[in-house]
């Protein structure tokens, strides 16, 4: 499975310059730190969509911008072969040093304006026991496809199966990782506030 992260990064360094904004800038903005914007920017870490979306409020442009073409006004259909031919992009779980867990495969890339971002993700096996949370605006849905998720949210923990959903505020910290550290497919909407 091709990753790519690399135009996350790319793309982010490219709106920074052409608006001019410096490195420090954007840090404080989004509230990260310069060394983890350099990080994203040269494709060495590609965070949680919480500190994407943090630096995508401070550029002043789409979570979706990142990751899409953006020419499409009308409506976008993305078919199953398609799909399974583009390329995902894979997340850490937020921490700079920890491995990928998740793949996430974008419906509707080409959808210029949308102001909700809708996967497929897989979820790969893990051995991790702890996680760490994140948080950022918005809303998510989440329905399982295949497998067991669970899903840590605030002080809770919710264990879905095939054909459960659920939907949250995504300002609480929350994780999503498969059950018992299995593997797990889900269909996931995010949506974030512009």
């Amino acid at each position: 499975m091709t990753e790519n992260h690399s135009i996350v990064g790319h793309k982010i360094k490219g709106i920074r310059e052409s608006k001019n904004l410096s490195i420090e800038e954007i840090s404080e903005r989004s509230g990260l730190s310069a060394e983890q914007i350099v990080s994203i920017e040269n494709d060495q870490n590609l965070p949680s969509l919480g500190p994407l979306i943090k630096i995508a409020r401070a550029l002043g442009v789409r979570l979706g911008t990142f990751m899409d073409d953006n020419d499409a006004l009308g409506p976008v259909v993305c078919r199953a072969a398609d799909r399974e031919a583009n390329s995902s992009i894979s997340f850490s779980n937020g921490a700079s040093n920890a491995r990928k867990h998740m793949d996430y495969h974008p419906l509707a890339k080409q959808k210029a304006g949308r102001h909700m971002e809708p996967f497929i993700v897989d979820i790969n096996p893990s051995e991790e026991k702890e996680f760490q949370l994140s948080a950022h605006e918005g809303e998510e849905f989440i329905y399982v496809m295949c497998g067991t998720v669970e899903i840590d949210y605030g002080k809770n923990k919710y264990l879905l199966s095939e054909g459960d959903s659920i939907y949250y505020d995504s300002i609480v910290k929350h994780h999503i990782h498969g059950a018992n550290g299995q593997a797990a497919k889900i269909l996931a909407l995010v949506y974030i506030p512009f």
